[in-house]
C-alpha cells in the first residue's frame, strides 16, 4: 500500500467574492507523479498554492502526513509560473539557487557553508546551467530561467517537488529539456505538474487530474484525457 504524503478533504478557496477551488478531495501518495489539467481559471495554480499554504482556505483541512495543516513535515519544492517572478532583480544564478537553502530561522550575517555552495553547483550542473552560475537572471532566456528555478527547488532535498506550468513561456527545446528532467525527477521524488502540454506528459505521469475548481476525473492518463478533450459536454462521464 502506497504511502500517503497529502490528503485534501472538501478544499475551498475564494478570492474575495470568486470561488477559486470548490469542495475539492484529492491524495497525494508518495511516488505518485500526477498531471493537472484543466481550463484557464479552474483553480490548477490556487491547488498548489493551497497546498504550500500560500493562501487560506475557506473550508476544509489539508493532511500532511495525516497531520491536519501540518506542512512542516514535508519538505515540499516550488517552481511558480514564471510570469510571478521578478526577472530583473539584480542577482546571479548560482545566488538564486543557494536561496533554496534559506529558511526562518537564519540570522542577520548568515554565510552560506561550503557544502551549500558544493550543493548549488551539483543542482545546476543537474540542469545544465553550471556554466551561466555567475550571469544575472536578467540575462537568461526563459528555458534557462525556468531550468534554474528548478534547481532552486531541488537543492532543499524536497520530499514532493510542486510544479505550476514550467513549460510556459519557453521555446519547443527548452519544454523538451524541461518535460524530460521532470520525468527523471519523477523516480526519485514524488511530483505534482500542473502543465498545458498534456500529451507531451501523459505516456508519463502515473496519473491525470482534470480540475474544474474541483476534482471532476481523475485516474487513468487516457482516460482521463478522452474524457476531458474528447467527449461531447453533455456525454461526459468520470473517469
Amino acid at each position: 500500500m502506497s504511502e500517503e504524503l497529502i490528503r485534501l478533504e472538501n478544499v475551498s478557496c475564494m478570492y474575495g467574492k470568486i470561488s477559486a477551488l470548490k469542495n475539492l478531495n484529492l491524495t497525494i501518495n508518495k511516488g505518485d507523479y500526477i498531471g493537472i489539467i484543466g481550463p484557464n481559471g479552474s483553480g490548477k495554480s490556487t491547488l498548489i498554492k493551497s497546498i504550500l499554504g500560500l493562501v487560506k482556505l475557506s473550508e476544509g483541512q489539508i493532511y500532511y502526513l495525516d497531520q491536519v495543516n501540518c506542512k512542516k513535515k514535508l519538505k515540499m519544492g516550488y517552481v511558480p509560473q514564471i510570469s510571478d517572478v521578478n526577472r530583473y532583480f539584480p542577482i546571479s544564478v548560482l545566488e538564486v539557487v543557494l536561496t533554496g537553502k534559506m529558511d526562518s530561522s537564519i540570522k542577520p550575517f548568515f554565510k552560506y557553508s561550503k557544502k551549500d555552495i558544493l550543493d548549488a553547483h551539483r543542482m545546476l550542473s543537474m540542469v545544465g546551467l553550471e556554466n551561466q552560475k555567475d550571469r544575472q537572471i536578467s540575462e537568461l532566456s526563459g528555458g534557462e530561467f525556468q531550468k534554474m528555478m528548478i534547481a532552486r527547488s531541488l537543492i532543499m532535498n524536497p520530499d514532493i517537488l510542486l510544479l505550476d506550468e514550467p513549460t510556459a513561456m519557453v521555446d519547443v527545446l527548452s519544454q523538451r529539456q524541461i518535460l524530460n528532467l521532470i520525468r527523471q525527477l519523477s523516480k526519485e521524488i514524488t511530483i505534482i505538474l500542473v502543465t498545458h502540454q498534456i500529451q507531451d506528459v501523459m505516456k508519463h505521469v502515473s496519473k491525470l487530474v482534470y480540475l474544474e475548481k474541483n476534482v471532476i476525473a481523475e485516474g487513468d492518463p487516457e482516460e482521463v484525457y478522452k474524457y476531458a478533450y474528447l467527449k461531447p459536454v453533455g456525454k461526459r462521464r468520470k473517469a
